[in-house]
């Protein structure tokens, strides 16, 4: 069960290994960019492609797709990025169901662990398998792989590593499962340094910078959201104009200063600061509404940027 990319990697991994998958579930087709045409969810487009039997209910506890499900007869089920499953369908199986969570359980519970690991500023992420139950992302641990997070890695590179690890993950787990070995640990005797941290969903709001924070939380804050869904700020003239941009790569300065946060200091060609308490993000790449994403030289050949601008 699962729906995008880092869903589909532990899919192929099952079938090239010569796994019986009786079938998937993903999510129901949506309309998605300005033709509102339907495409086709990462998931199901490999499950068409491989001939693998196809479920997209709407909802969970719907009679039809339950009884559906019981018809496949599977012993094992794997949640990968799916939705929160009532007990009638996770406990169905024999075997029990697991999930894969992008995070060092019991460290980030929740839709976006990926970009909250970042955001924070962490070393260091993982990739968890555990056994479900009734609440979210609680249930025993059966296997976690670490895994380093660079200063310089954005959620794309992230996500990229956790997705092919995870993949492998899985199998490993499908393994020790067939094979009796497992041994879960409850959640709550794991040792956590220090304090645990969520990972709500992230909304538009929540992407908005702050440039009252200091360089390493603003500079980790970018990083965290790129290059999707990006943060945002808003770029404001000397009218008191308002443009919304959005900012994919940054830099960091340390630099004493007196300016007020949100200053920008530019030479109109080349670079763009935004000053903060202990010192300038400097922009690296940027985006104005209806633009393509460019490097900041790019968009100042192209955008009258003077020092009478200011980030908000």
């Amino acid at each position: 069960m699962g729906t995008p990319d880092f869903a589909v990697e532990a899919l192929r991994q099952l079938v090239e290994g010569g796994y019986n998958v009786v079938g998937v579930i993903t999510m129901p087709d949506k309309p998605s960019g300005r033709g509102h045409k339907i495409q086709y969810s990462p998931v199901k487009q490999y499950a068409l492609e491989h001939n693998l039997p196809l479920l997209q209910p709407e909802r969970l506890k719907d009679e039809a797709f339950v009884q559906a499900l019981r018809d496949w007869k599977a012993d094992l089920q794997i949640v990968v990025a799916f939705r929160m499953l009532p007990e009638v369908v996770w406990n169905m199986p024999r075997l029990g169901t697991f999930n894969l969570h992008a995070s060092l359980l019991p460290q980030y519970r929740g839709a976006a662990p990926i970009n909250w690991a970042v955001i924070n500023g962490d070393i260091e992420t993982g990739i968890t398998t555990f056994f479900l139950k009734h609440e979210i992302d609680t249930g025993e641990v059966i296997q976690q792989v670490r895994v380093p997070i660079a200063d310089t890695d954005n959620v794309e590179v992230v996500h990229d590593k956790l997705m092919m690890l995870g993949g492998r993950l899985v199998v490993e787990t499908v393994d020790a499962i067939l094979n009796g070995i497992v041994k879960p640990i409850p959640q709550e005797e794991m040792a956590v340094i220090g304090e645990l941290r969520p990972a709500p969903k992230i909304f538009k709001e929540t992407c908005r910078i702050d440039w009252n924070q200091p360089v390493k939380k603003v500079y980790d804050f970018i990083r965290g959201l790129s290059p999707y869904p990006a943060s945002w700020t808003e770029l404001v003239d000397s009218k008191g104009e308002v443009i919304i941009v959005k900012v994919f790569e940054s830099e960091k300065v340390y630099e004493t200063h007196e300016l007020i946060p949100g200053t920008i200091a530019t030479d109109g060609k080349k670079y763009i600061r935004v000053a903060v308490p202990d010192g300038f993000i400097s922009i690296l790449s940027l985006q104005l509404p209806g633009k393509k994403h460019l490097k900041t030289d790019e968009l100042l050949r192209g955008f009258n940027l003077t020092e009478e601008f200011r980030m908000n």
